[in-house]
């Protein structure tokens, strides 16, 4: 039989090492949750309730790809994009603008064309970079593309034909100087 100050400590470290492990991960890898939905771990279980930023689709060289919104440099932006994600709220943080090119990835955010899941309803955006790129980072500065009237839209897959599209005068594309964190999680090939 064990001496009574063994015991205790046997019980003490048990407690500690029941407190200490973590509830497991709701999460099933590679499965975005959809936009507007949070994670909501529900009462009575022992854990707090919290929602968390919900997976956003892009494309990156034809491929799929997601990632979250976390700050903006714009009001407008960040309300905008709080409104499309549901209750992750975006933070407005206006010295983003500031941020020098070497620090920022590129962003193309379609204003009309092919209607989808874009911020302004319209297409995907399109990402120049995502992790492992020597070019990637997670803060994207904004490239409005725009149809030109008279011209037909398409889906496009890529930053080159964006650009190619732009060269032969379909799309117009603009840098309004505004800036968005946005972390790429999963993208064609690999994930976080």
């Amino acid at each position: 039989m064990k001496s009574l100050p063994v015991l205790l400590i046997s019980l003490l470290v048990s407690l500690l090492l029941a407190a200490c492990v973590l509830p497991q991960s709701p999460f099933v890898p590679n499965a975005p949750a959809p936009m507007g939905a949070g994670n909501a771990m529900g009462p009575g279980d022992g854990r707090m309730t919290q929602d968390f930023a919900p997976l956003v689709g892009g494309i990156y060289n034809g491929g799929d790809l997601f990632f979250i919104h976390t700050e903006a440099s714009d009001a407008d932006v960040a309300a905008l994009l709080t409104k499309m994600m549901g209750s992750a709220q975006v933070v407005l943080v206006p010295e983003l603008a500031a941020a020098p090119s070497q620090l920022l990835a590129q962003l193309y955010v379609f204003a009309n064309g092919i209607p989808g899941n874009g911020p302004f309803g319209f297409q995907k955006d399109i990402f120049d970079s995502v992790p492992g790129d020597p070019a990637y980072r997670p803060l994207r500065n904004l490239n409005l593309v725009a149809w030109k009237e008279g011209t037909p839209p398409r889906t496009l897959n890529d930053v080159a034909a964006v650009k190619t599209a732009q060269a032969a005068g379909e799309v117009s594309v603009t840098q309004p100087g505004i800036v968005v964190n946005m972390p790429v999680l999963i993208w064609p090939d690999g994930s976080r």
